[in-house]
């Protein structure tokens, strides 16, 4: 079994879904099976990811208690292990996936769970910018996150 993660973005403006996560969740629809257990994740975004989402609700899993990638990469790790999956695969913005393969990786070490990074389309060097400073606190979400 495997288990597809959509990672959520805000922007923290409007109250409508960041065409970023947008293009995540259109990423994850078509790369998910009936087979898959699906989990959105992140505050306030996975509502409306799941709002979003076009499959249907019987197998889509809210987390809204992620804030930054290394609180996600804690839940989706005990997560994983409960529902007994092989493999994970993160959906998230490809100039992302670097980092959130860092930090699953590392949630996941040693339970012999795959990890996989996809990343869907849209960016700008502003989103440049952000994960680059991002990747400065990296090791202080570690630790705020126990990773």
């Amino acid at each position: 079994m495997r288990l597809v993660v959509v990672l959520g973005y805000s922007a923290w403006r409007g109250a409508g879904l960041h065409p970023v996560c947008e293009a995540r969740v259109a990423a994850a629809a078509e790369l998910a099976s009936e087979e898959d257990a699906v989990l959105l994740s992140g505050r306030p975004e996975s509502e409306l990811m799941r709002e979003a989402w076009p499959g249907g609700p019987d197998r889509v899993l809210c987390d809204d208690g992620a804030r930054i990638t290394a609180e996600t990469a804690v839940h989706v790790a005990r997560l994983a292990r409960e529902l007994g999956v092989d493999e994970v695969v993160a959906v998230t913005s490809w100039w992302h996936c670097r980092r959130t393969g860092v930090l699953f990786r590392r949630a996941l070490s040693g339970t012999g769970i795959a990890v996989r990074t996809v990343g869907a389309p849209r960016w700008s060097g502003r989103l440049l910018l952000r994960e680059a400073a991002a990747y400065a606190v990296l090791p202080l979400h570690m630790r705020r996150a126990r990773v």
